[in-house]
């Protein structure tokens, strides 16, 4: 095995992708609307034929927006290229 470090850290000064987004685009905000959508969906219709529709739309969404999206800008953009 190799003891090769880990690039997934930011280097110390970089700024991170989540520093340059308004609140409303935070990991925190996605998280909660994703599941309040899913749990209002089920409360509010009680159909699960169109709750789990809806909430594999919400875990692509996460999928998209809190790992492919900044693993993606991570790799294009070394920690001077940002800010």
């Amino acid at each position: 095995m190799s003891d090769a470090p880990d690039n997934t850290a930011p280097a110390p000064g970089a700024v991170s992708i989540w520093q340059l987004k308004p609140w409303w685009c935070q990991p925190w905000s996605i998280l909660l609307t994703g599941v309040l959508m899913i749990t209002g969906s089920w409360l509010w219709l009680g159909r699960w034929w169109l709750t789990v529709p809806l909430a594999a739309g919400v875990l692509l969404w996460w999928w998209l927006f809190l790992v492919l999206m900044p693993r993606q800008l991570s790799s294009l953009s070394g920690p001077d290229d940002i800010g």
